[in-house]
């Protein structure tokens, strides 16, 4: 009987010690590894070129944390919250089970708790899965620390736990809490420092150093007696630890500078990244750009203008100065948190530069092409007729590009474009980096060069820039600035850097060179933008300004040979503003930019294009002057156009009396329209006489509730100063010297027929009654009789 009862008691203890085992070892089968530990999301201290702090962005959960390994935690701190925490860790598994007996035998004999037994890996475990104080909860997190425990080391629980510790506020982390409160590394805390930061995971939020201090150094006390007990030090050194003055820093303002900048560079991070980043930025410009930004934005208020943004690169290195995206990051009203660099918009006529710099390489155009400035219209496929106008609705006539380019002017640039194909000029647009330009060439269509896409201010910064550097003749030579340089120290590879095209001996600087020089011309911009603009700047700069329809946007773009800055000032809502500019907008921004920036030192002069040579040309038909020529000026040409420079004299002045000094203007006939615009002169005489209006095949239809209030205007051009005759169907209606002639509409078929001196033209139209209202067909004008 006693043996029965012996081996039931045998076989209960061995079910007991089995089930024990098969518990114990479960969580071997399911073990949480170093990997599953590693803290993502963490902070990020940014800093400026010369380790100015700039501001930290939070993790997601907007903590301050930072993850260092436990190499680089200073001794001091972990034996610091070894000996707060876990005095035993090393010695005991995930339960201290002597720690475990004590604190009941406490409780017993108190009747309440008097010390507790959670370990550093249970506290690990409470932080990865955070629930309320439950017996059920308990269980929950002794079962989680036997797997952490299963499939880790003492090292790497310590490591995961310090950089988990919650320091005060939304601070986490040994080397955040370092940075935060005493602006070193963790590594180089002292023995003082440690044992402050070691007393605060006891309580965070009633241990916080600027709020709480007193509490947080009677804490100090009870972390270095129990170092002095674990023998880490003496007690000389805890009392030398306990007095020594620590000095904190003044609390964090957050984001001190470039707050677009750092989160946008935030969101390029690899998953992998520091949390310590030293940037490209210089803070003392930061700072200035963005007092200019909000500066410039308050004295266009009145003009409906809300918003501005800027970007300054250093074009000996490529690095980003300064990077500014919106008034004010934190402004909850007008969209502060937009991001004016990155933000998509219409560039106006910003592309220009780039069109016509393929042109020239290509040789579709030369150096003193003219190129006719005239009212022109293109026939689009299910759409009106398309008919470019300028800024200031007027048409300049005959212009060399580098007064079209110069002046913006809108028709001479969408000839060009169709010289060199709206897939052409797309394709070097992706080139230069405009990735979001995605839509096939006939969506843009000739409008591209007018800004019929939407583009950024950092595309339109990294374009300039690399015009500036090929000008200079540096591309593909291995240079740093062959790109854009977001430097980061330590390095860290983004993907947001990409360059033009790629090496080849087929790129010629000359081109590049020549467009430069064209926008630095502030004598060949004067015609638009006058000698006093915010263009002109008291050192050579090249610049391009841009204004998109309705003005929405206002853009102003250039460089020197040391810095590229690009500026825009619009709204992010797409508000118009009152009639804002480019050069009035955008440009004020980038003049006090630019002026800042060379305040010390003034840049060096743009280098000649390459392999070209300057001659005179006639500055209004790009050809070799004669006698006759008013007004001749230098314009490069490339060496082999030499000899047809000079087979080919000026054309457009003739000579009328060389002794008096008398010549007349003698253009092709393209110009005929917009001569008869031009104020009578008797040195503008066109090639021929041409009815302007109606055009042969014209249909007009009379409105019968009203036939008598319909007239048609008849204009001419190239008549100068002469006499005409007018005849219709054969009939002489008038003789007169003017350009214009009203005529009441009256059904039929008719021919006009208009004659002065030797020359003479004739268009056909007709005219018929239509049904209820005046529809008309053509492009001519029937006026009502009263209007002037």
């Amino acid at each position: 009987m006693a043996l029965r009862k012996i081996l039931g008691k045998t076989r209960a203890v061995l079910v007991l010690l089995l089930a024990v085992l098969i518990v114990r070892s479960l969580p071997y089968l399911a073990p949480i590894r170093a990997s599953d530990l590693v803290r993502e999301g963490v902070a990020i201290e940014f800093s400026d070129r010369r380790g100015l702090p700039l501001g930290t962005i939070l993790s997601r959960d907007q903590n301050h944390t930072a993850v260092v390994p436990l190499q680089q935690i200073s001794p001091q701190f972990i034996h610091a919250i070894l000996a707060a925490e876990d005095g035993r860790f090393y010695q005991h598994g995930a339960l201290d089970m002597r720690a475990i007996a004590r604190s009941l035998l406490q409780a017993i004999q108190a009747k309440r708790i008097v010390s507790g037994a959670s370990t550093i890996t249970m506290q690990l475990a409470r932080m990865l899965e955070p629930a309320p104080r439950t017996f059920s909860a308990k269980i929950k997190e002794i079962w989680l620390s036997w797997r952490i425990a299963a499939g880790t080391n003492k090292d790497d629980i310590l490591e995961a736990y310090i950089n988990r510790l919650p320091m005060g506020g939304n601070i986490y982390g040994v080397e955040a809490a370092s940075h935060v409160y005493f602006g070193i590394p963790a590594a180089d805390l002292n023995l003082s420092q440690a044992s402050l930061l070691a007393a605060i995971p006891n309580n965070p939020n009633y241990l916080n150093p600027y709020d709480y201090w007193e509490p947080l150094k009677k804490r100090q006390r009870y972390v270095l007696d129990r170092m002095v007990e674990d023998g880490y030090i003496n007690r000389s050194q805890r009392d030398r630890a306990y007095e020594e003055v620590v000095v904190l820093q003044p609390r964090q303002q957050g984001i001190i500078a470039a707050p677009h900048f750092l989160f946008w560079v935030a969101s390029q991070l690899p998953k992998e990244h520091p949390s310590q980043i030293q940037t490209t930025i210089d803070r003392p410009l930061q700072q200035f750009v963005e007092a200019q930004v909000k500066d410039i934005v308050r004295s266009l208020a009145p003009h409906n203008v809300h918003q501005a943004a800027a970007i300054v690169i250093d074009n000996r290195t490529g690095e980003i100065l300064a990077y500014v995206g919106s008034t004010d990051y934190f402004a909850q009203t007008r969209l502060g948190r937009n991001d004016g660099v990155q933000s998509l918009r219409q560039p106006g006529s910003t592309l220009k530069p780039f069109l016509y710099q393929l042109a020239l390489e290509k040789h579709l155009i030369r150096p003193n092409t003219v190129l006719a400035d005239v009212p022109t219209h293109y026939a689009i496929p299910g759409a009106k007729l398309y008919s470019p106008k300028d800024y200031s609705e007027t048409f300049q006539g005959p212009v060399r590009i580098r007064i079209a380019l110069a002046n913006s002017l809108n028709v001479p640039a969408v000839r060009v474009l169709e010289k060199v194909g709206v897939a052409a000029f797309l394709e070097r647009l992706h080139q230069l980096g405009f990735e979001h330009l995605k839509r096939d060439p006939e969506y843009y269509g000739l409008g591209l060069t007018l800004g019929s896409g939407e583009v950024s201010l950092w595309e339109l910064a990294r374009a300039y820039y690399q015009l500036s550097v090929i000008s200079k003749g540096r591309y593909g030579q291995g240079n740093q600035s062959d790109s854009i340089a977001i430097t980061l120290n330590p390095p860290v590879q983004l993907p947001v850097i990409s360059s033009i095209i790629s090496p080849s001996p087929l790129i010629s600087s000359s081109s590049w060179s020549l467009v430069t020089d064209m926008l630095s011309d502030r004598y060949a911009r004067a015609k638009s933008f006058g000698v006093e603009s915010a263009l002109n700047l008291p050192f050579p700069a090249a610049v391009k300004t841009g204004t998109s329809s309705n003005f929405r946007d206002t853009w102003t773009v250039g460089f020197t040979t040391d810095y590229t800055v690009a500026t825009w000032v619009g709204n992010f809502d797409g508000e118009p503003m009152k009639q804002v500019s480019g050069v009035t907008g955008a440009a004020p921004l980038w003049n006090r930019i630019m002026l800042h920036l060379h305040e010390k030192r003034e840049p060096a002069s743009f280098p000649s294009p390459p392999g070209m040579v300057k001659r005179p040309i006639c500055a209004l038909s790009g050809l070799k002057p004669t006698a006759a020529c008013p007004s001749v000026v230098q314009e490069y040409f490339y060496p082999e156009d030499l000899s047809e420079y000079e087979s080919h004299p000026d054309t457009f002045y003739q000579t009328v009396s060389a002794q008096k000094g008398q010549y007349r203007l003698n253009l092709p006939r393209e110009y005929d329209e917009w001569l008869a615009k031009q104020p009578q002169s008797s040195n503008l005489m066109p090639s021929a006489l041409k009815i302007l209006s109606p055009n042969t095949g014209d249909y007009f239809l009379i409105n019968p509730a009203d036939p008598q209030r319909q007239r048609l205007e008849f204009k001419l051009g190239g008549i100068g100063n002469q006499p005409v005759e007018w005849r219709l169907n054969g009939e002489k209606i008038a003789t007169n010297s003017s350009s214009s002639l009203f005529w009441q509409l009256r059904p039929g078929n008719w021919t006009l027929d208009v004659k002065s001196g030797e020359m003479m033209d004739r268009v056909t139209f007709q005219v018929r009654v239509g049904e209820k209202k005046n529809n008309r067909r053509g492009f001519s004008t029937a006026a009502p009789a009263n209007t002037p």
